[in-house]
């Protein structure tokens, strides 16, 4: 399915134990060589990166190529971030080939993806070969699970500290610990009475089977829909728990050959270029005119086209002010739904699915891709129930009771809960402020950054893959590399001048923050919860959290900011 034979080095996953893998992990067994976990001694460096996934990665690669000593501290047994922890049924990335990747040529050449839309396998097997060929192993530490950092004036270095006993110093602290990484489960009544197996899918139990069994999954986000996809064709039954419906879109997978591949790479610098200097990170633009603009023939044209390439075109290629305009959004939501209702046939499943009211906007929550959802759904064995209209009152025994006392027995419980977003891992990890102050503590009342890369109160610490820029919007790797790259030209810049150390301005802050809530407004995305603005997460505070204009828009952007260091506080050595 993947091409397990693509890549025999470091093909099968590395042991991660108990106390550092995250709460209910799996622990997955070996046959790799052994990792380096040292914890004997100070690991000094002069630049330490939090996390081994796409952002660490690249701030190894690109401090490196700078010239700089760079160690990175990893809570896992290997390379990958979500794509080490992620291994639960149909997991896959919606991004396509060739975008989902890494801009490295030295990786690119010799890599060949087998698919559109790459699968967590094959993507762990990319892992391994971007560490075979760029050695990023001899930096890293795994099984390092980070619990204190704090910031030494005297010295102008960080000092960070893993529950296993590291230790490690240096002047640049990267943080790149992810964007969905700390899992999260509801505070369910009674779910300890529960006697069955449960499974969230952040910490997937790979050994779990659903042959012959009766299985509910508690969700329809993104990661519900590549579940239910496998489940449903191999439970006895599954019954689908959901507050509200995604919006999907066809995903269009096929394989992808080496030939073709062989033939593209020529096209691949250009091919990245333009995907940086686009909104998203793919080299495709919104359609220049508004809807009401044309004809209707000329729109369902338009329409028919976008639905046809799959992925993301269809809401990425659309008309200008779709996301802007709600009798636009309308018309748009219409066609979604006759296109979905014309493969999920069943009425009663439809209108809870795709209901002639639209739930929310169009485009302002994730819309996840699919590739057989809603044949599955309509599948006798695969029931969905509308936790709108009766919600669910506690789990018990042998399954849950729902709010009108009904007891619904079930072997296996999927939780396709989410995830604490932007925030949860950068605020479970000790990070203290110059003042002493945990950043849990000083987001407890609203997230504040400058640039979506930099936090007052913190001296020489940078972010990638975070909060206040275009991630949630962006294809990954391409905003992970202009925010990536743009601190490292920082960094540089730093050094040259013979900087002890740089510190956003509060007031920079402040006004960051104002400027990406009145570009919020301008669009429906404000309109609608979910993890992009954190009302997934009761007692977070909901507040806008996406940078709505775009990577090419951003970068340029927070670059300028570098000159004359506009925003911040820069001191130089004595």
């Amino acid at each position: 399915m993947t091409g397990d034979d693509t890549v025999s080095y470091l093909n099968d996953e590395v042991a991660v134990t108990a106390e550092t893998a995250p709460s209910g992990a799996q622990v997955h067994e070996s046959t790799k060589p052994a990792v380096r976990e040292e914890t004997e001694g100070i690991i000094e460096s002069d630049v330490l990166v939090i996390g081994a996934g796409f952002s660490g990665i690249t701030a190894i690669d690109r401090f490196r190529k700078l010239g700089m000593k760079v160690k990175c501290l990893e809570s896992g047994s290997d390379f990958g971030g979500v794509w080490y922890w992620n291994r639960y049924p149909g997991a896959r990335v919606d991004s396509e080939c060739p975008f989902y990747q890494l801009n490295i040529p030295e990786v690119y050449k010799d890599w060949h993806f087998t698919q559109r839309f790459s699968d967590h396998r094959e993507l762990r097997q990319y892992m391994a070969h971007i560490d075979k060929t760029l050695n990023l192993r001899k930096d890293t530490y795994f099984n390092a699970r980070v619990n204190d950092a704090r910031w030494d004036e005297a010295t102008s270095t960080w000092t960070v500290k893993t529950l296993q006993g590291h230790e490690a110093k240096a002047k640049y602290l990267i943080l790149c610990t992810g964007l969905l990484h700390r899992t999260y489960t509801p505070d369910f009544q009674g779910i300890k009475d529960y006697k069955g197996e449960i499974h969230h899918s952040g910490e997937w139990d790979e050994s779990f089977s659903a042959r012959g069994k009766k299985i509910a999954i508690i969700g329809a986000g993104a990661t519900a829909v590549q579940i239910t996809q496998e489940l449903g064709k191999q439970a006895d039954e599954l019954t689908v728990f959901l507050r509200r419906p995604s919006y999907c879109l066809p995903m269009r997978q096929r394989a992808w050959t080496k030939e073709e591949q062989h033939q593209w790479k020529a096209f691949y610098p250009v091919l990245f270029k333009e995907g940086r200097d686009s909104a998203v990170g793919f080299p495709t633009a919104r359609n220049p005119n508004g809807l009401f603009d044309v004809s209707e023939s000329a729109r369902e044209a338009l329409f028919d086209e976008l639905w046809e390439r799959g992925g993301f075109n269809f809401q990425l290629a659309n008309f200008k002010d779709t996301a802007l305009d709600k009798d636009v959004n309308k018309v748009v939501y219409d066609y979604w739904r006759r296109r979905v209702c014309e493969r999920l046939t069943d009425p009663a499943k439809n209108a809870i699915m795709a209901p002639e009211i639209a739930p929310f906007y169009f485009g302002t929550k994730r819309s996840p891709l699919e590739q057989d959802y809603y044949e599955v759904l309509n599948q006798p064995n695969v029931h969905l129930h509308d936790l709108s209209k009766v919600p669910l009152k506690s789990f018990a025994e042998k399954g849950l009771v729902m709010a009108d006392d009904k007891l619904l027995e079930f072997d296996a419980i999927v939780l396709a809960t989410g995830f604490d977003s932007y925030t949860g891992s950068l605020t479970q990890m000790g990070i203290k402020s110059k003042d002493g102050v945990d950043l849990k503590d000083l987001w407890k009342d609203g997230l504040n950054t400058y640039l979506g890369i930099t936090i007052s109160g913190f001296p020489n610490a940078f972010m990638a893959y975070t909060p206040q820029a275009p991630t949630a919007l962006s294809n990954g790797p391409t905003i992970i590399e202009a925010q990536v790259e743009t601190i490292v030209a920082m960094v540089a810049k730093l050094e040259s001048e013979g900087a002890r150390k740089i510190e956003a301005k509060r007031q920079a802050e402040q006004e960051w923050k104002a400027m990406l809530d009145a570009m919020s407004q301008m669009t429906l995305i404000r309109l609608t919860d979910s993890w992009w603005n954190g009302a997934n997460i009761p007692g977070k505070k909901s507040e806008n959290m996406v940078y709505v204009a775009g990577i090419n828009t951003y970068e340029k952007q927070i670059r300028e900011k570098m000159d004359g260091w506009q925003g911040f506080d820069v001191v130089t050595a004595a």
